[in-house]
């Protein structure tokens, strides 16, 4: 079965949901908001200049799940889907996600952010399979720990690998969209390399290589 395979933050959302998720919190009083906002910013700035330190992102990121009581994350969560994820929804990748659907395609979502965040997102988009950071758990709460190989830069390559190794598929005829260069090692080995709104760096690296570049947003 052919693989279409997205990005989720600023592919099929128009922001990025793990920086958000901060800003939600900070919002909802759950961190301490000026230093955890400068903190967020600082590291959203460096995954888009490709130099993030996922290790210490993580541990950044992660200290807030294993606080707070699942039950309380989950009530979090959905008022972040209402208040913070509506907002950014794409009715272009929508109807992106939907023709490959239509055309038979088996769907998939592989995103750097961690499965607490992506989950709920990718459900509602109807696609059941997700490459996510995973998470930890212990007696119902996150630990704060990191559960194998984090999808990020050459980690979702690895994950991918992994994943056609247990599920049987193949990367025959696929496809991958996305809007980062922090993403060239997974546009590097599909058939069909997409760049979604890219930013300035995978902009130019699809120019030189004749990859298609599309837009998922609104015009005007």
């Amino acid at each position: 079965m052919t693989l279409a395979i997205f990005d989720l933050d600023n592919t099929l959302i128009a922001g990025d949901s793990d920086h958000g998720w901060g800003e939600f919190l900070a919002d909802r009083g759950k961190v301490d908001g000026e230093v955890y906002r400068a903190m967020n910013e600082k590291f959203y700035q460096d995954y888009q200049h490709g130099r993030l330190d996922i290790g210490e992102y993580l541990a950044f990121a992660l200290e807030p799940l294993a606080r707070l009581s699942r039950e309380e994350l989950d009530d979090l969560h959905r008022a972040f889907m209402a208040e913070v994820i509506e907002p950014l929804w794409l009715p272009r990748a929508v109807a992106l996600v939907e023709s490959h659907r239509q055309r038979g395609h088996r769907l998939m979502v592989i995103t750097s952010t961690n499965r607490f965040i992506v989950e709920p997102i990718c459900q509602r988009l109807g696609i059941a399979d997700l490459l996510a950071t995973e998470l930890v758990e212990r007696d119902g709460r996150y630990t704060g720990a990191v559960d194998g190989v984090p999808t990020y830069q050459e980690g979702k390559v690895i994950r991918l690998k992994e994943w056609l190794v247990d599920s049987g598929e193949e990367l025959a005829g696929s496809y991958f969209y996305s809007d980062s260069i922090n993403d060239l090692p997974l546009l590097e080995v599909v058939d069909n390399p997409v760049a979604v709104d890219p930013d300035e760096r995978l902009a130019a690296t699809a120019a030189e290589r004749g990859w298609p570049v599309i837009t998922l947003r609104d015009e005007g």
